[in-house]
Protein backbone atom coordinates (compact mmCIF):
# COMPACT_ATOMS: atom_id res chain seq x y z
CA UNK A 1 0.00 0.00 0.00
CA UNK A 2 1.33 3.51 -0.93
CA UNK A 3 2.08 5.84 2.09
CA UNK A 4 3.53 9.08 -0.11
CA UNK A 5 0.58 11.13 1.25
CA UNK A 6 -0.61 12.03 4.84
CA UNK A 7 -3.98 10.31 3.78
CA UNK A 8 -2.39 7.37 2.42
CA UNK A 9 -0.22 6.96 5.79
CA UNK A 10 -3.60 7.63 8.05
CA UNK A 11 -5.53 4.70 6.00
CA UNK A 12 -2.25 2.40 6.04
CA UNK A 13 -1.83 2.88 9.91
CA UNK A 14 -5.62 2.58 10.55
CA UNK A 15 -5.41 -0.45 8.75
CA UNK A 16 -2.67 -2.45 10.33
CA UNK A 17 -4.44 -1.25 13.74
CA UNK A 18 -7.61 -3.13 12.17
CA UNK A 19 -9.72 -0.07 12.48
CA UNK A 20 -12.54 0.78 11.09
CA UNK A 21 -13.08 4.39 9.74
CA UNK A 22 -16.14 4.78 12.50
CA UNK A 23 -13.43 3.80 14.94
CA UNK A 24 -10.54 5.90 14.38
CA UNK A 25 -13.01 8.88 13.97
CA UNK A 26 -14.42 8.33 17.75
CA UNK A 27 -10.38 7.97 18.81
CA UNK A 28 -9.68 11.27 16.48
CA UNK A 29 -12.66 13.21 18.09
CA UNK A 30 -14.43 13.47 14.83
CA UNK A 31 -17.29 12.47 12.58
CA UNK A 32 -16.43 9.28 10.23
CA UNK A 33 -16.80 11.40 7.62
CA UNK A 34 -13.93 13.40 8.71
CA UNK A 35 -11.56 10.29 8.17
CA UNK A 36 -12.94 9.38 4.81
CA UNK A 37 -11.91 12.81 4.13
CA UNK A 38 -8.10 12.87 5.39
CA UNK A 39 -7.65 9.87 3.75
CA UNK A 40 -8.83 11.08 0.48
CA UNK A 41 -6.36 14.03 1.13
CA UNK A 42 -9.07 16.96 1.26
CA UNK A 43 -8.08 18.54 4.10
CA UNK A 44 -5.35 18.14 7.21
CA UNK A 45 -6.66 16.53 10.65
CA UNK A 46 -6.01 19.10 13.57
CA UNK A 47 -3.25 18.89 16.25
CA UNK A 48 -5.70 16.72 18.46
CA UNK A 49 -6.64 14.53 16.23
CA UNK A 50 -3.36 13.86 14.86
CA UNK A 51 -1.73 13.43 18.81
CA UNK A 52 -4.78 11.43 19.22
CA UNK A 53 -4.03 9.04 16.02
CA UNK A 54 -0.18 8.67 17.02
CA UNK A 55 -0.85 7.85 20.39
CA UNK A 56 -3.35 4.96 18.83
CA UNK A 57 -0.60 4.03 16.05
CA UNK A 58 2.11 4.48 18.17
CA UNK A 59 3.94 6.38 15.83
CA UNK A 60 4.99 10.16 15.78
CA UNK A 61 2.62 13.07 14.24
CA UNK A 62 6.09 13.67 12.32
CA UNK A 63 5.63 10.57 10.77
CA UNK A 64 1.92 11.17 9.98
CA UNK A 65 2.32 14.38 8.80
CA UNK A 66 5.82 13.42 6.40
CA UNK A 67 6.84 10.02 6.32
CA UNK A 68 9.91 10.65 8.36
CA UNK A 69 11.18 8.30 10.93
CA UNK A 70 10.86 4.72 11.41
CA UNK A 71 7.69 3.08 9.90
CA UNK A 72 6.32 0.66 12.73
CA UNK A 73 6.48 -2.87 12.36
CA UNK A 74 2.59 -3.31 11.93
CA UNK A 75 2.24 -0.90 8.67
CA UNK A 76 5.02 -2.98 7.05
CA UNK A 77 4.88 -6.65 8.04
CA UNK A 78 2.58 -9.34 8.50
CA UNK A 79 3.32 -9.19 12.75
CA UNK A 80 -0.19 -8.99 14.36
CA UNK A 81 -0.93 -5.63 15.09
CA UNK A 82 -1.86 -4.22 18.45
CA UNK A 83 -5.57 -2.86 18.45
CA UNK A 84 -5.31 0.71 19.54
CA UNK A 85 -7.09 0.66 23.15
CA UNK A 86 -9.21 3.37 24.18
CA UNK A 87 -11.94 3.81 27.19
CA UNK A 88 -15.33 6.52 26.78
CA UNK A 89 -15.63 8.98 29.45
CA UNK A 90 -19.32 8.54 29.98
CA UNK A 91 -21.75 10.78 31.46
CA UNK A 92 -22.87 11.17 34.49
CA UNK A 93 -26.58 10.53 33.05
CA UNK A 94 -25.15 7.41 31.26
CA UNK A 95 -23.85 6.19 34.44
CA UNK A 96 -27.03 6.80 36.44
CA UNK A 97 -28.57 4.45 33.64
CA UNK A 98 -25.68 1.86 33.86
CA UNK A 99 -26.08 -1.89 33.78
CA UNK A 100 -22.86 -2.84 31.68
CA UNK A 101 -20.34 -1.04 29.29
CA UNK A 102 -22.01 -2.99 26.24
CA UNK A 103 -25.22 -0.99 27.25
CA UNK A 104 -24.05 2.05 26.20
CA UNK A 105 -24.64 3.82 22.91
CA UNK A 106 -20.89 4.55 21.98
CA UNK A 107 -22.16 7.32 19.30
CA UNK A 108 -22.79 9.47 22.03
CA UNK A 109 -19.47 9.48 23.28
CA UNK A 110 -17.57 12.43 22.72
CA UNK A 111 -14.77 11.84 24.68
CA UNK A 112 -12.39 9.02 25.08
CA UNK A 113 -8.89 8.19 26.74
CA UNK A 114 -6.42 5.50 26.61
CA UNK A 115 -7.77 2.10 28.31
CA UNK A 116 -5.48 1.15 31.58
CA UNK A 117 -3.66 -1.93 30.97
CA UNK A 118 -5.55 -5.26 32.41
CA UNK A 119 -8.92 -3.30 32.17
CA UNK A 120 -10.49 -4.27 29.33
CA UNK A 121 -14.25 -2.71 30.43
CA UNK A 122 -13.27 0.61 32.41
CA UNK A 123 -14.57 3.74 31.35
CA UNK A 124 -13.90 7.55 32.81
CA UNK A 125 -15.97 10.10 34.25
CA UNK A 126 -15.59 13.07 34.51
CA UNK A 127 -15.62 14.89 38.54
CA UNK A 128 -18.44 17.45 39.41
CA UNK A 129 -18.88 19.77 42.28
CA UNK A 130 -16.33 19.45 45.57
CA UNK A 131 -17.82 16.60 47.70
CA UNK A 132 -14.53 14.89 47.32
CA UNK A 133 -11.87 17.56 47.30
CA UNK A 134 -8.78 17.66 47.35
CA UNK A 135 -8.43 14.48 46.66
CA UNK A 136 -10.60 14.95 43.15
CA UNK A 137 -11.57 18.28 42.15
CA UNK A 138 -14.16 19.62 39.62
CA UNK A 139 -12.63 18.54 35.83
CA UNK A 140 -10.38 15.36 37.19
CA UNK A 141 -11.27 12.20 35.38
CA UNK A 142 -11.78 9.12 37.38
CA UNK A 143 -10.93 5.72 35.93
CA UNK A 144 -14.15 3.12 37.02
CA UNK A 145 -13.70 -0.69 36.63
CA UNK A 146 -16.90 -2.52 36.60
CA UNK A 147 -16.23 -5.77 36.30
CA UNK A 148 -14.81 -6.17 40.14
CA UNK A 149 -17.69 -7.54 42.87
CA UNK A 150 -18.87 -5.43 45.60
CA UNK A 151 -18.41 -8.36 47.69
CA UNK A 152 -14.37 -7.64 47.30
CA UNK A 153 -14.64 -3.87 48.08
CA UNK A 154 -12.47 -2.67 51.56
CA UNK A 155 -13.42 -0.25 53.85
CA UNK A 156 -11.44 3.07 52.00
CA UNK A 157 -11.89 1.89 48.68
CA UNK A 158 -13.85 4.62 46.55
CA UNK A 159 -16.83 3.15 44.59
CA UNK A 160 -19.44 4.41 41.76
CA UNK A 161 -23.10 3.51 42.97
CA UNK A 162 -26.42 4.62 41.51
CA UNK A 163 -29.61 5.50 43.41
CA UNK A 164 -32.40 5.62 41.55
CA UNK A 165 -30.94 7.29 38.36
CA UNK A 166 -28.15 9.14 39.83
CA UNK A 167 -24.74 8.20 39.84
CA UNK A 168 -22.10 9.29 42.50
CA UNK A 169 -18.75 8.12 43.67
CA UNK A 170 -17.50 8.29 47.31
CA UNK A 171 -15.52 6.13 50.27
CA UNK A 172 -16.76 2.82 51.75
CA UNK A 173 -16.81 2.73 55.15
CA UNK A 174 -17.15 -0.37 57.10
CA UNK A 175 -17.75 -0.63 60.29
CA UNK A 176 -16.55 -3.32 62.67
CA UNK A 177 -19.69 -4.52 63.17
CA UNK A 178 -20.03 -4.78 59.17
CA UNK A 179 -22.19 -1.83 58.96
CA UNK A 180 -21.61 0.09 55.28
CA UNK A 181 -22.25 3.81 54.29
CA UNK A 182 -20.74 6.23 52.25
CA UNK A 183 -18.55 9.38 52.97
CA UNK A 184 -18.14 12.16 51.21
CA UNK A 185 -13.90 13.01 51.01
CA UNK A 186 -14.35 16.85 51.74
CA UNK A 187 -15.54 17.36 55.57
CA UNK A 188 -17.31 19.98 54.91
CA UNK A 189 -19.58 18.45 52.23
CA UNK A 190 -23.20 18.27 53.41
CA UNK A 191 -24.56 15.72 53.57
CA UNK A 192 -21.20 14.21 53.79
CA UNK A 193 -22.94 10.85 54.59
CA UNK A 194 -24.49 8.63 52.17
CA UNK A 195 -26.79 5.34 53.60
CA UNK A 196 -26.02 2.45 51.17
CA UNK A 197 -29.69 0.95 50.99
CA UNK A 198 -31.85 -1.28 48.75
CA UNK A 199 -32.16 1.72 45.95
CA UNK A 200 -28.32 2.05 45.96
CA UNK A 201 -26.66 0.22 43.27
CA UNK A 202 -22.75 -0.78 42.67
CA UNK A 203 -21.69 0.38 39.47
CA UNK A 204 -17.50 -0.12 39.93
CA UNK A 205 -14.66 1.04 41.53
CA UNK A 206 -12.68 3.99 40.87
CA UNK A 207 -9.11 2.55 40.51
CA UNK A 208 -7.51 5.84 38.85
CA UNK A 209 -7.74 9.38 37.91
CA UNK A 210 -6.49 11.93 35.58
CA UNK A 211 -5.96 15.34 36.09
CA UNK A 212 -5.12 18.26 33.53
CA UNK A 213 -2.67 21.19 34.08
CA UNK A 214 -1.53 24.04 32.21
CA UNK A 215 -0.55 22.94 29.00
CA UNK A 216 0.78 25.79 26.58
CA UNK A 217 0.03 25.76 22.26
CA UNK A 218 3.37 24.92 20.75
CA UNK A 219 4.14 27.57 18.16
CA UNK A 220 5.41 26.01 14.72
CA UNK A 221 7.68 28.63 12.97
CA UNK A 222 7.24 29.36 9.52
CA UNK A 223 10.22 28.59 7.30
Amino acid sequence: MNTDTIGQRIRALRRAKKLTQVQLAKIAGVSSPAVTEWEKDSYLPKAGSLEAMANAFGVTTEYILTGKGEIPVQASTNVAPVQARMAPVLSWVQAGNFTNVESVDMSQVVEWFPLPDDCEKCFYLKVKGVSNEPDFIEGDYIVVDPTVHYSDMQSGDIIVVRNDKDATFKKLVIESDGSRYLKAINPNFYPNILPIDENCHFIGQVIDSMRYTYRAKRRVRKS
